[in-house]
C-alpha cells in the first residue's frame, strides 16, 4: 500500500456528522470525509492521509485512524453497506426476570436485584460495585465507632463517661446521620419500589427496620421528654439505637458486594470466548494488497489469509492452501483436521502448520463463536438467584411484621395507659426493630463464603450459590470425554509388526519422520520412542500430503506413515491390515499404518487413556442415584468402546457444542436436573445451559468460566464433593434464614408488649436490638459449621 500522512492539529477529536453518501473533494476548498461523509474545510488544517497517489482528508484524527487501518474497505465503497445495529451491551435485564429489560444499568422493580447486561457482558465498569463498595466503605467507617461508643461499657472501656452522655448521643447522631440518609439510599429507594409496586421483599424489611430505628433516635435525642420516665437511663437520657441502623446498613453493603463481585465473574467466560477471535483479519484486496484490517470491517466474500499458529477470523471457506486445524474448541478432540481447497473453516479455530487463503461467508453475529456466546449470555440470565428464598419467605413476613407494628399501636393507643401515645409508638418501634432481619442479609454469603472455602480444601471451586442450591437436586450427569473421562493427551498404546522387522526399529522409523510435527498423534510416538530410549535418524526428502499422512527417506529407506488413503496412495495393499485395525478401533484407538519401502510393515495404534479414577468415580456416581450421560464430538465406534468399559448409561457421538446444549435443553425438558461435566470450549454452551456446570480445571479457561464448580485436580470423583458440599450447604442456608426470621418472629410479640401485664413494663428498643443482633451471631455461628463438614464418601 503505498499510505502516508499528513499530520496536523485538529480542532475537534469528534465526528459531528452532516452526511454526504459520496467521497473525494466536494467543491474548491472542500473535501468529503470517507469515512464518515463529513464536509472538510481544507483550510483549517484536518488530518489528511495519501492512499493510491490520491489524497483523503478527515474531519478529525478518529475518522483518520479508521481510515488508515483499513483504507480498502472505505475507498471501496463497502463501509456504505455495513448496517448499523443496535448494540445490545446497552440494555440490561434482570437475571430471576427477564420480562424486565431497561437501557442502563439500575436495578428490577420486582425483586431488587442489579440488572446484567442483556449481552452477558460490558465494557463498562461495573457502577453498581464501584458505588456500593464505597459506601460499604462509609457505612463500615461509622459502624465501628458506634459500636466502640455503645459497647465500650460493657467491655471496660468508658467512652461514654470521658466525653459525657449527652455528647455521645449527640456524635451517635452524626456519625449515623451520612450513613442513613446518603449510603442507604439504594436500600431506601427499593424499598419505596417494593412497596409501590406491590412485591415485598428483604428491602422493605431492612428500610422499615433502618427508617424505624433512626427516627425514634433522633426523636429520642431531641425531644426526649415524649417519651415515658421508666424508659429513661439511670443518667435521664432516653437510649437511642443509631448502631441498630447503621449495623443494619454495614451488613447488608457486605453481602451485596459479595454478591456483586460473584456475579461480574460471570462476564468472564464469555470475554473468554470472545478471545479466542483474532482482532484483525489480514485482508487481500482483488489488487493483491495484503494489511490487517479490524475484524468488525470483515464482510462475506472477503478474502483472508491465515498464516501457521493465527486462528481462523471468522467463518470462512478454504480456496487455497492446505493445513490441519485445531477444532477442539468445537469437538473437544485434541487431534488437529486436515483442511484443504473446499473446505470450511471456523472462527476461532487454531491454524496450525500451513497457510490458507479463505473467504469470508459468516461474520458478526452469524458466525458459530457468536452463536456460542450468545447461548452462554442466554444460558447465564435463565438462572434463578438462591437469594429469592429470602424474597419468598419475605413477601409474607413483611406485612406480617407491618401488620403486628400497627395492631400494636392501635391496642396501645386505645386501651394503654398514659401516655398511650408514647406507648404505642415505643411499642411499634421495638416490633419493627426486633423484626429487621439484618441477619437476611449475611445468611447466604456467609454459608457460600465458608462453603467456598471448604471446598477448595477438597479441590471443588464453586462460583457462586446458585450452582450448590442446583447441585444439591440433580439427577443427571452429562459428561465429555476427552480431557474429562479420559487424559485429553494420546499416547501409543500398541504396535502390531507384519513381517519380520523389530518392533523398536519401525517405532524409531515413525518417530523420526513425525520428529518435527506438532500433530498431538505424532507427538504420542516421538514420545514413545524416547521412552524407550531410542535413537533416531534423520528423516530426508521429508513430505506432508494433506489429509493423508508423512513420508521421507530414512537411513536409504522410503518411509510412509498416515491413513488408508495415503496407503492407497502410495500404491500399498493394506486388506491383510484390515482386521487387526477394525479390533483396534472397535478398543477405542486411533489406527496410523507405517510402510517402509513400498510395503506394509505395522500397524501404530494411539488412543486418548481413560483417567485411572473415572471408572470408580462413574460406579460411586450410580450408587448416589446419578444418571451418566456421556456427549463427546468422537466418532460412535470410539465413543462406544469408552462407554462400554465404564458402564456409562448412554452414548450421545459425534455432537457439536450446540448438541450438547440441546441435550441439555431436551433431558430439562424431560423433568431432569442436570449437571454437566467438560473441560474444553466446545463444552461452554451446555456447561452454561445445565443446571450447574462442571469443569476440569485441566481445561479451557472458557469451560473454568462459564461452569459454577471447578475441579481443581480434574478428577470426576470430585463431583461427589460438590454434592455433598452442596447438600450441606443449602441445608446451612436454610437454617441460616430460619435462625434470621425465627428469633425475630419469636420476639415480635413480646416487643409489642404482650408481656407487660406480667412484668409491667415494654420491651425496650435496645433488648429489641440486641436480639435482632443475636439474629446475626445464630447466622455466622451456624455457617462457621461448614468448615468442618466431611466430603469424603463414608
Amino acid at each position: 500500500m503505498n499510505n502516508s500522512t499528513t499530520e496536523s492539529k485538529s480542532g475537534h477529536e469528534g465526528c459531528h456528522h452532516d452526511h454526504e453518501s459520496h467521497q473525494g473533494s466536494g467543491s474548491e476548498g472542500m473535501a468529503i470525509d470517507p469515512v464518515c461523509g463529513m464536509k472538510v474545510d481544507l483550510s483549517v488544517g484536518k488530518p489528511s492521509l495519501v492512499y493510491k497517489d490520491k489524497d483523503y482528508h478527515f474531519c478529525s484524527r478518529k475518522c483518520h485512524d479508521k481510515f488508515e487501518a483499513d483504507p480498502w474497505f472505505y475507498v471501496s465503497g463497502n463501509s456504505a453497506k455495513v448496517a448499523k445495529k443496535t448494540s445490545s451491551d446497552a440494555l440490561y435485564t434482570c437475571p430471576m426476570h427477564p420480562e424486565i429489560v431497561q437501557e442502563g444499568p439500575g436495578s428490577c422493580p420486582i425483586c431488587g436485584m442489579a440488572l446484567e447486561p442483556v449481552s452477558g457482558v460490558s465494557n463498562e465498569p461495573n457502577h453498581e460495585l464501584v458505588d456500593f463498595t464505597r459506601r460499604l466503605w462509609v457505612s463500615a467507617g461509622a459502624a465501628i465507632p458506634l459500636l466502640i461508643l455503645t459497647m465500650g461499657p460493657m467491655l471496660g472501656l468508658p467512652f461514654r463517661q470521658w466525653i459525657g452522655e449527652q455528647t455521645a448521643i449527640y456524635l451517635e447522631f452524626i456519625l449515623a446521620t451520612p450513613v442513613v440518609l446518603w449510603a442507604a439510599l439504594p436500600f431506601f429507594q427499593r424499598g419505596i419500589n417494593s412497596v409501590r409496586t406491590w412485591n415485598l421483599n428483604m428491602w422493605t424489611l431492612i428500610m422499615l427496620g433502618v427508617a424505624a430505628a433512626y427516627l425514634y433516635s433522633v426523636v429520642a435525642t431531641f425531644l426526649p421528654g415524649l417519651f415515658p420516665a421508666d424508659l429513661a437511663s439511670k443518667e435521664g437520657h432516653i437510649p437511642v439505637y443509631y448502631e441498630a441502623a447503621v449495623v443494619i446498613i454495614a451488613l447488608v453493603f457486605v453481602g451485596q458486594v459479595l454478591e456483586l463481585r460473584a456475579r461480574e465473574r460471570t462476564g468472564d467466560a464469555i470475554r473468554a470466548l470472545l478471545d479466542l477471535a483474532p482482532k484483525t483479519a489480514r485482508r487481500i484486496t482483488p489488487e493483491g494488497d495484503e494489511y490487517e484490517a479490524p475484524l468488525e470491517n470483515i464482510m462475506e466474500g472477503d478474502r483472508l489469509r491465515v498464516r501457521p499458529g493465527e486462528s481462523v477470523p471468522v467463518d470462512s471457506i478454504v480456496i487455497e492452501g492446505g493445513s490441519s486445524v485445531d477444532e477442539s474448541m468445537l469437538t473437544g478432540e485434541p487431534v488437529p483436521v486436515e483442511k484443504s481447497e473446499g473446505d470450511s473453516v471456523t472462527g476461532g479455530t487454531i491454524n496450525k502448520n500451513g497457510t490458507l487463503v479463505i473467504e469470508a461467508r459468516k461474520v458478526g453475529d452469524e458466525t458459530m463463536l457468536a452463536q456460542i456466546v450468545n447461548m452462554v449470555s442466554s444460558a447465564q440470565r435463565s438462572r434463578a438467584p438462591i437469594q429469592g428464598l429470602a424474597d419468598k419467605v419475605a413477601s409474607w413476613f413483611v406485612p406480617t411484621v407491618v401488620a403486628a407494628a400497627v395492631i400494636a399501636f392501635v391496642v396501645w393507643f386505645l386501651v394503654g395507659p398514659d401516655p398511650a401515645f408514647v406507648f404505642a409508638i415505643v411499642s411499634a418501634v421495638s416490633v419493627l426493630i426486633i423484626a429487621c432481619p439484618c441477619a437476611l442479609g449475611l445468611a447466604t454469603p456467609m454459608s457460600i463464603m465458608t462453603a467456598t472455602g471448604r471446598g477448595a480444601q477438597a479441590g471443588v471451586l464453586i462460583k457462586d450459590a446458585e450452582a450448590l442450591e442446583r447441585m444439591a437436586k440433580v439427577d443427571t450427569l452429562v459428561v465429555d470425554k476427552t480431557g474429562t473421562l479420559t487424559e485429553g493427551r494420546p499416547t501409543l498404546t500398541g504396535i502390531v509388526v507384519f513381517g519380520d522387522a523389530q518392533e523398536d526399529a519401525l517405532l524409531a522409523f515413525a518417530a523420526a519422520i513425525e520428529k518435527g510435527s506438532e500433530h498431538p498423534l505424532a507427538e504420542a510416538i516421538v514420545a514413545a520412542a524416547e521412552e524407550r530410549g531410542l535413537t533416531l535418524s534423520t528423516a530426508n526428502n521429508f513430505e506432508s500430503v494433506t489429509g493423508k499422512g508423512v513420508r521421507a527417506s530414512i537411513e536409504g529407506k522410503k518411509v510412509a506413515l498416515g491413513n488408508a488413503a495415503m496407503m492407497e496412495a502410495e500404491a500399498i495393499s493394506v486388506a491383510d491390515a484390515d482386521e487387526e485395525a477394525d479390533a483396534q478401533r472397535s478398543g477405542g484407538k486411533t489406527v496410523m499404518y507405517l510402510a517402509v519401502d513400498r510395503t506394509l510393515a505395522a500397524l501404530i495404534a494411539v488412543a486418548d487413556p481413560i483417567k485411572q479414577t473415572t471408572a470408580s468415580a462413574i460406579a460411586a456416581l450410580h450408587e448416589a442415584g446419578l444418571r451418566v450421560i456421556m456427549a463427546t464430538g468422537d466418532n460412535e465406534r470410539t465413543a462406544r468402546a469408552v462407554a462400554e468399559k465404564l458402564h456409562i448409561d448412554e452414548v450421545r457421538a459425534g455432537v457439536s457444542p450446540e448438541d450438547k446444549k440441546n441435550l441439555v435443553d431436551e433431558l430439562h425438558r424431560a423433568g431432569h436436573k442436570v449437571a454437566m461435566a467438560g473441560d474444553g470450549v466446545n463444552d461452554a454452551p451446555a456447561l452454561a445451559a445445565a443446571d450447574v456446570g462442571v469443569a476440569m480445571g485441566t481445561g479451557a479457561d472458557v469451560a473454568v468460566e462459564s461452569a459454577g464448580v471447578t475441579l481443581v485436580k480434574g478428577d470426576l470423583t470430585g463431583v461427589l464433593r460438590a454434592r455433598l458440599l452442596a447438600l450441606a450447604t443449602l441445608r446451612n442456608i436454610k437454617q441460616n434464614l430460619l435462625f434470621a426470621f425465627g428469633y425475630n418472629a419469636l420476639g415480635i410479640p413480646i416487643a409489642a408488649g404482650v408481656l407487660y401485664p406480667i412484668t409491667g413494663t415494654l420491651l425496650s428498643p435496645m433488648i429489641a436490638a440486641a436480639a435482632m443482633s443475636l439474629s446475626s451471631v445464630s447466622v455466622i455461628t451456624n455457617a462457621l459449621r461448614l468448615r468442618r463438614v466431611n466430603l469424603d464418601r463414608a
